[in-house]
């Protein structure tokens, strides 16, 4: 058995985790690390669990989770009472927010496809003031945003 106890500094722990010191600080501000313990020094340290945990945010984060939604999902992590059903409602209403994003960004894309095939056909390479990409822009957007 292995009572070896890896112990990181603020910089360690944030390089193991592929984060910034100040985004940990921010995360022990927030909650959502638990205030680390400090030397005599006054320097803080971490160990394994930290770094579990932060690991965890980090990848909650990547994936879009809210500060909010990484809260609840660091509460069901631990919890032996709650159902992981809830956990799953969770992902999938964040994976609905995400395919409502893609559909946005690829009528995004569509339009401003559009507005570069305009330009190069019709005014590429002439004055700036009189690409039609202006005037398509200053245009009102059909069916909300992006389309």
């Amino acid at each position: 058995m292995n009572l070896h106890i890896r112990v990181f500094t603020i910089g360690a722990l944030a390089k193991a985790a592929g984060v910034t010191a100040p985004t940990i600080r921010y995360y022990e501000e927030i909650g959502l690390l638990p205030p680390a313990p400090r030397t005599a020094g006054g320097q803080r340290t971490y160990d394994d669990d930290d770094l579990g945990r932060l690991t965890f945010i980090k990848q909650c984060r990547d994936f879009g989770f809210g500060i909010d939604q990484v809260r609840v999902l660091l509460d069901l992590s631990i919890s032996t009472d709650r159902d992981c059903v809830e956990t799953r409602d969770i992902a999938q209403g964040h994976l609905e927010e995400v395919r409502q994003k893609l559909t946005e960004l690829r009528q995004l894309e569509r339009r401003l496809e559009g507005f570069v095939t305009r330009c190069n056909v019709a005014c590429a390479g002439g004055p700036g003031q009189d690409c039609v990409i202006f005037k398509d822009m200053a245009a009102p957007a059909k069916g909300g945003c992006c389309g």
